[in-house]
């Protein structure tokens, strides 16, 4: 028997409007929208996401602002207006490494040089990895740290220096009058001094080479010779500094403000890129 009827009217979602429910549409520039409250008709041609507003321009080239949300129609279909996803800015040139150097991407390490740097400790190594990692895998250089300058004789003995083994060495503290002075003017006046370039920075730790403001910081603090540096700096700032442990938790808070060269003083800077260059040049 036919159904006079028909089908059962609740067998459907009756409630959906004539259009079609609204669905969420980024509001782009240019798009052209109708708002059905005022029958306002025009195109998309400013989007203010801090008050929540678009502003569409009719054919006649008047304006009018309405808020972001609901109650638009799109190509005859009800949207949501909702902010367009912001777009990365394009580059303005070309990408660069921590030390300012124009990045290689993509670049694979070359094979060890047998040229060396030096630096004093772990905490210097540390940083110069921070910052100029990515030229000296480049460059083919590697970095080891001796444990202290005292040292430094000889280790340049065991290296055995040469024409092709050139030595760079990174000294804290290099000052006129100083121990690390007279270690590095023997060094200078030995067997080994055309193939050992030695440089260094005014300050009495690597700590010092990160400019004191990238920690909230005036200056670094003043500690006594009495005390040991690094220990005294923690307890001026509060930090623990009962162990050594406390002493590198400390280092890679430290470490951790720097992101690029603009984090570190002048004074090093000149002298690592210094060094690089002596043991890179053929």
């Amino acid at each position: 028997m036919t159904d006079r009827y028909g089908s059962d009217v609740l067998s459907t979602d009756w409630r959906v409007p004539k259009r079609g429910r609204a669905t969420e549409a980024p509001a782009e520039l240019g798009t052209v929208v109708e708002e059905v409250t005022t029958d306002w008709c025009g195109e998309i041609v400013a989007v203010d996401r801090d008050l929540g507003t678009l502003t569409l321009e009719d054919r006649r080239g008047k304006r009018r602002t309405f808020p972001l949300g609901p109650g638009f129609l799109l190509e005859g279909r009800p949207v949501i207006l909702v902010p367009p996803v912001r777009k990365p800015a394009a580059p303005s040139g070309p990408k660069r490494t921590a030390s300012g150097s124009i990045a290689v991407a993509n670049a694979p390490a070359r094979v060890a040089r047998a040229s060396r740097i030096f630096v004093e400790g772990r905490h210097d190594a540390e940083l110069v990895e921070r910052v100029w990692g990515d030229d000296l895998r480049i460059e083919g250089v590697v970095v080891e740290y001796l444990g202290g300058v005292d040292d430094l004789a000889d280790h340049l003995v065991s290296f055995k220096p040469g024409p092709q083994r050139k030595v760079g060495v990174l000294v804290d503290h290099l000052v006129r009058g100083s121990k690390e002075s007279r270690i590095a003017e023997a060094i200078r006046r030995g067997p080994n001094g055309a193939h050992v370039h030695i440089v260094g920075h005014p300050f009495v730790d690597i700590w010092q080479a990160v400019k004191p403001d990238r920690l909230g910081l005036k200056t670094w603090p003043t500690v006594p010779r009495t005390i040991e540096w690094k220990k005294g700096v923690c307890q001026h700032l509060g930090w623990p500094h009962r162990d050594q442990a406390d002493i590198a938790r400390a280092w890679q808070h430290i470490l951790s403000k720097v992101r690029s060269y603009d984090d570190l003083e002048p004074a090093l800077l000149g002298r690592v890129e210094e060094l690089i260059d002596f043991v890179t040049a053929d």
